[in-house]
């Protein structure tokens, strides 16, 4: 199976997808139409060539894949939101004297992403490093602390995945996220890009964002085992420095991951690959017309199969 090279995410009621420095955005409006927007998206790494190096490109890549997740996000939920009431629309009104709708956007995106980033370091970083310390008092053995550490930040993590999943739209973006996994599975074994195809496809992938955030936990368990510090000033600013480190190395084995079958990548991949069992559903046909409009609009599928398989038209 030969990497295609394209990836996404669920948004509300759709699917981002994007291919290169192109990415589209399908959504089933409340009319039950499906609205496609296709745009470029350089990223930040664009033209500066020492970014694109292995276990420096994970880190902006990370990046790139918060701000138009959260783009795409906002451009979804724009479908669904409900009228201004008049204290939201005055508000609007007194920043529009300051800023333009632009720069109101660009900022708003920019603080969601960096409350985002901490957030995220504080519960799953900062947050197991206090809990292991205090067991330092019944632990005496620095490896096994670490280790415990590391334990618990991948149960909170588990935790955080499985908890979010009880929500009813988080279970529907699920369902989304399965179908985005299954039109790609679709494509990368050979068969034409169909309901029918793609239902019978798997919901999990090799490339999937959740088996990065488990390569960045199992990653960490290493690290910091092996980075002893009785400071806990030191040890915090560790987990902070370090994340940037984890996230370059983890993006890499999460590339080869998914340009390999060998045995050994197949078995590393195989905890991501379970987990996505919490952060997929099986979605339904509705669904899986969304996630092929949203792949159709930046990936030539058929020339994929043509190169690759040898023709694109080939029974499944």
């Amino acid at each position: 199976m030969k990497s295609s090279g394209i990836g996404g995410q669920a948004v509300l009621e759709g699917i981002m997808m994007k291919n290169g420095e192109w990415y589209a955005v399908a959504v089933r409006k409340p009319d039950q139409t499906i609205e496609v927007k296709k745009e470029e998206y350089r990223g930040i790494s664009a033209g500066h060539r020492w970014m694109q190096k292995p276990f420096i490109r994970g880190v902006f890549n990370f990046i790139d894949s918060l701000i138009l997740g959260m783009q795409t996000l906002t451009y979804s939920a724009s479908f669904y939101e409900e009228e201004e009431t008049e204290e939201e629309t005055k508000k609007g009104s007194f920043l529009d004297r300051f800023l333009s709708p632009e720069k109101q956007e660009s900022l708003l995106m920019a603080g969601t992403v960096v409350l985002a980033v901490v957030l995220a370091v504080g519960i799953f970083m900062i947050l197991p490093m206090f809990c292991a310390r205090f067991m330092e008092r019944f632990i005496e053995n620095s490896f096994v602390t670490a280790l415990l550490e590391g334990v618990l930040r991948m149960a909170i993590f588990i935790l955080y995945v499985w908890g979010i999943s009880l929500m009813e739209d988080i279970r529907r973006t699920y369902m989304y996220h399965g179908a985005e996994h299954k039109c790609i599975n679709c494509v990368e074994h050979g068969l034409p890009l169909t309901v029918e195809n793609v239902r019978v496809s798997s919901k999990e992938h090799k490339r999937c964002g959740t088996s990065f955030m488990l390569f960045v936990m199992m990653i960490s368990i290493l690290v910091f085992m092996f980075l002893q510090m009785d400071n806990i000033l030191l040890r915090m600013l560790s987990r902070i420095v370090f994340v940037p480190v984890i996230a370059g190395i983890s993006y890499e084995v999460l590339r080869l991951a998914g340009r390999s079958d060998g045995k050994l990548i197949n078995a590393i991949s195989k905890p991501g690959l379970m987990l996505q069992g919490l952060t997929t559903r099986e979605p339904d046909d509705d669904m899986i017309e969304v996630a092929i409009q949203a792949v159709e609009a930046v990936f030539d599928w058929r020339a994929y199969e043509e190169e690759n398989f040898g023709t694109a038209d080939r029974a499944s």
